[in-house]
């Protein structure tokens, strides 16, 4: 607030709004006026204004009458809001005071209201002299127009707008806007690791979380020491090969060793706190080469002698015996001194002779 002194008069006004504020102090205090001003009577005066702010010049007349005693004034003003904090940020399940504050107004009982800006969705918050919507038996009106919330969850993160409306004023409206972020701490992350791993084979171990607010980010340990995002840039970990990305919190092996075996878990941090999962082990085996190929060998032996076996029982005349058995059983021999003549009169067989006893 700037402030010049002349004639008893001390002149007020603000960058952000057109208004100027008159007061008498005495008749005696009688100096120059800054910037300009001119004297037409004993009690008319007139004063040019410019503002000083870094936007271009203003140029503004504003006339009065002053009384000329002292303790007596003219007022002529507007509302004008301001906030001590408009970017609050609060954990949730704590209270939270959305600040607005009426510097400048004539009128002694102004309409106040809240309003709720989320999702491109506009709702009262206060509105008719009570709290409206979600926030009714949670919130009530501090002092004259500051919002007071309690409880606050993840669903409060919202902008909000106090707007008064001040019918005495020369400028009858002004609002102040506030944007509410309600931090959120991270729970419990789920985490996947590999149970056993061969030697020289990548892996990968994965972390999530979703309910933290803002969005966590992740860190790895190994036997309880923390891993750096990338191997290669600690010499802790020169036997290793794997990259940390702390924002999806995965963790990758390109190439696993013997070192890399152990208990892992992870943590999933914000501002409001952080979280962890249950150890898990991972196991990092060498292969044993000389046993799989024993295996190999035990196989093809096995699949050697059945057929050695099949070969030696083809040769021997099982299989063939079998098959002239089954044709022996097909084909029956015709009794003697009976011949079968076959007409188209008595279908395929006729009794042609007859037997001799």
């Amino acid at each position: 607030m700037l402030y010049t002194r002349h004639f008893g008069i001390v002149i007020s006004f603000s960058p952000y709004s057109n208004f100027v504020r008159w007061v008498l102090l005495s008749r005696f205090q009688i100096r120059k006026l800054r910037p300009k001003s001119s004297l037409f009577s004993k009690t008319a005066f007139q004063v040019r204004v410019k503002k000083t702010d870094a936007k271009p010049l203003y140029l503004k007349h504003y006339t009065t009458r002053l009384p000329w005693w002292p303790s007596a004034g003219c007022l002529t003003g507007a509302v004008n809001l301001k906030s001590s904090n408009r970017n609050p940020v609060v954990q949730e399940f704590e209270s939270v005071e959305l600040s607005c504050i009426i510097t400048d107004s004539q009128t002694n009982d102004p309409r106040i209201e809240w309003k709720k800006i989320q999702d491109d969705q506009t709702a009262y918050v206060f509105f008719d002299n009570k709290i409206q919507g979600d926030l009714a038996g949670r919130a009530e009106l501090l002092g004259k127009t500051s919002l007071k919330i309690w409880n606050v969850t993840r669903t409060d993160s919202a902008i909000y707008r106090c707007e008064v409306v001040a019918r005495n004023d020369r400028k009858e409206i002004d609002e102040i806007v506030i944007e509410l972020t309600v931090q959120v701490k991270p729970v419990p992350p789920v985490c996947r690791v590999p149970k056993a791993v061969p030697v020289g084979k990548s892996a990968t171990l994965h972390c999530q979380e979703s309910e933290g607010y803002p969005r966590p980010h992740y860190s790895w340990y190994r036997n309880d020491v923390p891993l750096p995002t990338d191997s290669r840039a600690n010499p802790r970990f020169r036997n290793s090969s794997f990259l940390l990305n702390p924002e999806t919190g995965t963790l990758v092996f390109s190439a696993v060793h013997k070192e890399d075996s152990g208990q892992y878990y992870c943590i999933a941090s914000n501002d409001a706190g952080s979280a962890r999962c249950e150890e898990q082990e991972l196991e990092v085996y060498d292969l044993n080469i000389g046993g799989i190929i024993g295996g190999v060998l035990v196989v093809l032996a096995v699949l050697a002698l059945i057929t050695v076996g099949i070969c030696c029982a083809y040769r021997r005349g099982y299989f063939i015996n079998n098959k002239q058995n089954g044709e022996s059983y097909k084909n029956t021999g015709k009794p003697d001194g009976v011949n079968y003549i076959r007409t188209d009169e008595e279908g395929d067989f006729r009794h042609k002779s007859s037997f001799v006893i």
